[in-house]
C-alpha cells in the first residue's frame, strides 16, 4: 500500500478522534487559527510598505526622479536653474516627459484670525500634475490653486473660492506678504501624509508666494520615460553627470536599506515565535491525546492495524488540526490587519495611500507553508510514541488498570 493510500485511509480515523473529544480538538483549532493569523500579518508586514510605495510611484506615471545629490527630495539642496535644466532633460529622446516640482510650508488664513498649516505644491513641465482632480478642474494660469479634501473641510471652501496664505519657503521669508489664491478645484495627492493640508499650484504661482527667496528653483524633477527607466537614467547622467537620478527601483532601494528594516527584522522575530508557539501548542495537544488512547491503539495493532496506519492517524490529526485552523486564520488575519494598518499610520510621515499590510501571493505561500511544516514537525514526537508503543505491554496495563 503507498503512503498516499495509508493516509487516505486513516484520514476518517483521525477525524473521528478529533471529534470525539471536542473541547481539545477546539483549543487546538483556535489556537491555530490565533497564532496563523499573526504569522499572515507579520508576513504581509514584511514587504507590505515597499509593495505598496511601489504600487504609488507607479500609479503616479513618473518612473525616474531627478535631484541636486542622491538624496531624497526634502532631505537635500534644491535644483537650481530649474527651467533650464528641465528642458535638457525633457528634449532627451529616452524622455516622454518631465515635471518640476516645488515644496514650501504656508499658513492658511481662516475667518476670525484663525490659521491652517498647510503643504504648497508647485509644478513645471510637459507631464501630468502629481495630483488627480476630484472636483472643478486642473490648475491652467498663475495664480490657481487645486486643494485636497482636508483644506476644503477645515477651510470651507470650494471651486471658485479665494484663499489667502502666507508662505514659508525658508530662512528670512517671514516676513512674506499674503498670497491670494483662486481655487478652481479640490484634488488628491498621493503622497499627501494622513490628514494632511496640500495646495497645488504652478511653480511661477509658489515663487511668487516666496518672493526672491529660491527662484528658479525645485525640489525634484519626475521624469516619464519614453521605453526604459534605466536607460532614462543613464542619458540624464550624461547631460548632467552633477545630478542625482535615480528609477523608482533604485528610490525603493535606498528606501528599503535605510528605512524599513525595522519591519523586516519586526516580522522575522514575531514569524518565529508564533510558528514556535503553533508547534509546540500543537504537540502538546497530541501527545495527550495519544497518551490518553494508548490502549486503544495498541488494540489496534493487535487486530492487524500496521504500524504506519496509526502513525499516519496522528499525522492526519495535526493535519486536520492545522488545516481547519488555517483556513479561519485567512479571514481573521484579514481583519486584523486593517486594524493594525490605522495605528500604524498615525506614525508621522507616512502618506495616507500608503499601507503597512498589503496582499501578497507569495505571503500567503508562504504562510500554507510554514503551517504545513509545523503540521509534520508538531507531530513528530506522538507519532514516535505511537511507532514504538509495546503492544502486549500497553495492553496488560490497560487490564491491569
Amino acid at each position: 500500500m503507498t503512503a498516499w493510500a495509508t493516509l487516505r485511509r486513516a484520514l476518517p480515523m483521525a477525524w473521528r478522534s478529533l471529534i470525539r473529544q471536542p473541547a481539545r480538538a477546539s483549543l487546538g483549532i483556535l489556537g491555530v487559527a490565533a497564532v496563523g493569523a499573526l504569522l499572515l500579518d507579520m508576513l504581509l508586514l514584511s514587504e507590505g510598505l515597499i509593495v505598496s510605495m511601489r504600487d504609488l510611484l507607479a500609479r503616479t506615471g513618473y518612473d525616474v526622479r531627478v535631484t541636486a545629490t542622491e538624496d531624497l527630495p526634502r532631505n537635500g539642496p534644491r535644483l537650481r536653474d530649474v527651467q533650464a535644466t528641465l528642458s535638457a532633460i525633457a528634449r532627451l529622446p529616452q524622455v516622454r516627459g518631465a515635471l518640476a516640482v516645488r515644496f514650501a510650508d504656508a499658513a492658511v488664513a481662516l475667518p476670525h484670525d484663525a490659521t491652517l498649516d498647510a503643504s504648497l505644491e508647485g509644478v513645471t513641465g510637459n507631464a501630468p500634475h502629481p495630483w488627480h482632480v476630484l472636483r472643478g478642474r486642473d490648475v491652467r494660469e498663475p495664480g490657481e490653486a487645486v486643494i485636497n479634501e482636508s483644506i476644503a473641510t477645515g477651510s470651507g471652501a470650494g471651486p471658485g473660492a479665494a484663499l489667502m496664505l502666507r508662505a514659508d519657503c525658508g530662512v528670512g521669508t517671514e516676513a512674506l506678504p499674503p498670497a491670494r489664491l483662486q481655487i478652481v478645484g479640490v484634488a488628491e495627492f498621493p503622497f499627501a501624509l494622513t490628514n494632511e493640508n496640500t495646495i497645488g499650484a504652478t511653480l511661477g504661482t509658489v515663487m511668487a508666494a516666496c518672493g526672491a527667496d529660491g527662484a528658479d528653483q525645485a525640489d525634484v524633477i519626475l521624469v516619464t520615460s519614453a521605453d526604459d527607466a534605466d536607460a532614462a537614467v543613464a542619458a540624464i547622467k550624461a547631460v548632467r553627470s552633477d545630478l542625482g537620478a535615480a528609477t523608482n527601483e533604485q528610490v525603493l532601494g535606498r528606501i528599503q536599506r535605510t528605512g524599513f528594516t525595522y519591519f523586516q527584522q519586526i516580522s522575522s522575530v514575531l514569524t518565529t515565535i508564533t510558528v514556535s508557539f503553533a508547534l509546540l501548542l500543537i504537540a502538546v495537544l497530541l501527545t495527550v491525546s495519544v497518551n490518553q488512547r494508548l490502549g486503544e491503539i495498541a488494540a489496534l495493532r493487535a487486530l492487524g492495524f500496521s504500524r504506519g496506519r496509526v502513525v499516519a492517524d496522528v499525522l492526519c490529526e495535526s493535519a486536520l488540526i492545522v488545516a481547519m485552523g488555517g483556513v479561519l486564520s485567512l479571514p481573521i488575519g484579514a481583519a486584523l490587519a486593517t486594524v493594525l494598518d490605522r495605528i500604524l499610520k498615525r506614525m508621522p510621515g507616512i502618506p495616507a495611500e500608503l499601507h503597512f499590510f498589503v496582499f501578497q501571493p507569495t505571503a500567503l505561500t508562504l504562510h500554507m507553508a510554514l503551517l504545513a511544516a509545523t503540521a509534520v514537525l508538531a507531530a513528530l514526537y506522538p507519532m514516535h510514541i505511537v511507532a514504538r508503543l509495546p503492544i502486549a505491554a500497553t495492553l496488560r496495563d490497560q487490564v491491569a488498570e
